[in-house]
């Protein structure tokens, strides 16, 4: 037999394990399924559950002065709301917080970019971050009533303290974390300096950017109500930790409670309405969060 007649009779006698495709289909989610995906009806039932353990266990206590029900909590914060004296004090203590918050991001925003451009900017920004970074916002209390005196100016210079270390620190990381491939093509682009910053090495770190916005956030949040607990009478009626306070020292328990629960509304609607839309029409549009 010849070889190319042998050849062709061995590959007639291969036999070639040929792998099962899997045809998978759509099938369409049910009820459940599609309910689960919602992420505001998920946060919903968190918050409705949370609820419910708050009501049960005031009403087996039994002692409004010591633990007022949800029910008594939410008749507390309509009537502060329904009278203005509760709102006033809201919108007192965002106003102050957006002095504070603005000018920590400011300079925190500073401090991130001479970080980025320059090494004398890198060592000053990592040794004052070491420094002051753990310094409690708290101990800074006796020292703003010393050089600041008893009023609004005291509660921003804590608000910026806050604030600063850990937007910069964040912002920092950020902008550290932009792959040199993505400078060199901003530079062959032309970019230098600030442009650079501001068209390549900002948006690049704008996830970590945002996580410091919002870590920053939270910190002078909690940090403006515990100072206005201090000296917040001074700014006009008060803030909210101000009506928290005379709410406690006139043993008015559930308006406590209510001024604690503004405290996490406000909370959550900035975190909802401000920062997420950001993230969905910035990072989340762009493919770099999901």
């Amino acid at each position: 037999m010849e070889p190319s007649a042998m050849t062709m009779q061995e590959r007639r006698d291969i036999i070639h394990d040929v792998p099962d495709v899997t045809v998978i289909s759509e099938r369409s989610l049910s009820v459940w399924e599609r309910l689960y995906n919602i992420d505001g009806l998920r946060r919903g039932v968190v918050i409705v559950t949370l609820a419910l353990a708050w009501e049960s266990y005031g009403r087996w206590l039994n002692n409004p002065l010591l633990f007022p029900t949800f029910g008594q909590t939410l008749e507390a914060l309509w009537v502060g709301l329904s009278t203005g004296e509760l709102t006033r004090h809201i919108l007192a203590s965002l106003q102050t917080l957006l002095i504070g918050y603005a000018a920590g991001v400011t300079l925190a925003v500073v401090l991130a970019m001479a970080a980025t451009t320059s090494r004398i900017g890198n060592d000053l920004l990592t040794t004052l971050t070491s420094m002051f970074n753990p310094l409690p916002a708290i101990a800074l209390f006796p020292l703003a009533l010393i050089w600041f005196g008893l009023g609004v100016s005291s509660i921003v210079f804590v608000l910026i303290h806050s604030v600063l270390w850990a937007v910069a620190l964040n912002t920092n990381a950020g902008f550290r974390g932009v792959s040199r491939t993505l400078r060199m093509v901003g530079r062959n682009c032309g970019l230098s300096g600030l442009s650079l910053i501001g068209k390549v090495i900002l948006p690049a770190a704008l996830p970590s950017v945002l996580s410091g916005l919002k870590i920053g956030w939270a910190f002078a949040w909690r940090t403006l109500i515990a100072a206005e607990m201090v000296f917040g009478v001074a700014s006009g009626d008060g803030g909210l930790g101000w009506f928290i306070l005379q709410s406690k020292n006139s043993l008015e328990t559930p308006s406590v409670f209510a001024g604690l629960l503004a405290v996490i509304i406000v909370g959550l609607l900035v975190e909802l309405l401000l920062f997420r839309a950001i993230e969905r029409s910035t990072v989340e549009r762009w493919g770099m969060q999901h």
